[in-house]
């Protein structure tokens, strides 16, 4: 590995990451983008309207340091009316900036240098480089891709308990996953709460894509078994259930010692954010269920559509349960197996960008997700049709 100057010892290896080089390779060449999971359609009247009457109020300048009442208050609800789960609102709900905060702000207030964090690979991006800047140490156990690309992906309990040492404080959680489409069953999180019960283990666990859940799988948050409210912070965000991905509004929650350290971390990082947005983000969360089933039925769709192309393409599809994101095997167009050369030739190939699974992987267990790519389906009719007559020139 060359090192970057001046670059701190911790973050040696934390490039640029690989979505805005895809980006930018997509607007260089004029490629249909399904690469970054953002959807390229506006989120609900009724709340982005909150918003606009917001802009021009006292809602332009700080919000209170732990988000505003009424933001809170909302997030308290729909835990309790979706997962079941009880929090005040005064001390145990911390609004964010986005997930992505939430998550390095709760690494950096409970890991000392040296704890270890037993996560679930392939991991979204940030995780590795949030550990790091915390002066953690990853412990990555493997999702194993399920055989011919039927069911989901699955675990071995084996592996996570025998990376679980004496040094292992957090077991970081994301439910449904990015970037397989995975929900983990009530099996597995009950496996998984044993352990952390066992161990004495803090959970921290991963939820935005909460609400994006197709037929036949149930999201359940791992914090709702028993033994597990007390040691579980839960983290959530306002941009992929209303789409404003650009907002950067979301939250933690959990008992109020374990905000309370988060707290602490998050001040110094954003301190506040969002002002106009909050309200709006509190509006939203108390829609009705018909918007939040809508939006499932509704990606549910759009993947379907994707997964025929991609199928059709040539490339073999592990079909998602949840979120954005379609998983292939690109082995059978590229026949080296390399993912990355596979989405850096795409664009030039047939028009299309999207994300090398690798870069999800930690470097020793490359190998593990080499000849896989990630494909975002967040995306209009109009879009997905395009890509999907571009991808069928693969065949």
């Amino acid at each position: 590995m060359i090192r970057a100057p001046y670059l701190s010892s911790r973050l040696q290896g934390f490039g640029t990451t690989v979505f805005a080089e895809m980006s930018a390779l997509a607007a260089a060449t004029g490629s249909v983008n399904l690469g970054q999971g953002f959807p390229d359609y506006p989120g609900p009247d009724e709340v982005l309207d909150v918003a606009r009457a917001a802009i021009g109020t006292a809602a332009d300048q700080y919000p209170p340091g732990p988000g505003r009442q009424e933001l809170r208050e909302a997030i308290a609800a729909a835990q309790q009316r979706f997962r079941g789960l009880i929090y005040d609102p005064a001390d145990e709900v911390l609004v964010t900036a986005g997930a992505t905060e939430a998550l390095t702000a709760a690494l950096i207030g409970l890991l000392d240098a040296g704890d270890e964090v037993v996560l679930f690979e392939p991991m979204y991006d940030s995780y590795a480089a949030a550990v790091a800047m915390a002066g953690g140490v990853v412990r990555p156990v493997p999702l194993h891709p399920p055989v011919g690309g039927a069911g989901p992906w699955t675990f071995d309990p084996a592996e996570v308990r025998a990376l679980i040492t004496a040094r292992t404080k957090i077991l970081l959680l994301n439910t449904p996953h990015n970037p397989t489409g995975k929900v983990f069953s009530d099996v597995e999180l009950r496996c998984l709460a044993d352990l952390a019960v066992a161990h004495d283990l803090l959970v921290l666990t991963d939820e935005v894509y909460e609400h994006l859940v197709f037929s036949g799988a149930e999201h359940r948050s791992i914090a709702a078994l028993p033994g597990l409210w007390e040691r579980t912070l839960v983290v959530g965000s306002a941009g992929k259930t209303f789409n404003v991905t650009g907002w950067k509004i979301g939250w933690i929650c959990g008992p109020a010692p374990l905000v309370s350290a988060v707290r602490t971390a998050k001040q110094f990082l954003t301190f506040v954010n969002g002002g106009p947005f909050q309200p709006a983000v509190a509006v939203g969360l108390r829609l009705p269920d018909e918007h939040f089933t809508a939006l499932a039925r509704d990606l549910e769709y759009r993947r379907d559509v994707l997964v025929q192309g991609l199928a059709e393409a040539g490339l073999p599809v592990i079909s998602p349960e949840a979120t954005y994101f379609a998983t292939v095997d690109v082995r059978p167009v590229q026949p080296d197996g390399d993912g990355v050369a596979f989405c850096r030739s795409l664009p030039q190939r047939v028009g299309v960008v999207a994300i090398p699974t690798v870069v999800f992987y930690d470097p020793s267990h490359a190998h593990l997700g080499r000849h896989l790519v990630r494909f975002a389906f967040c995306k209009s009719d109009e879009v997905l049709a395009e890509a999907v007559t571009r991808l069928r020139k693969l065949a």
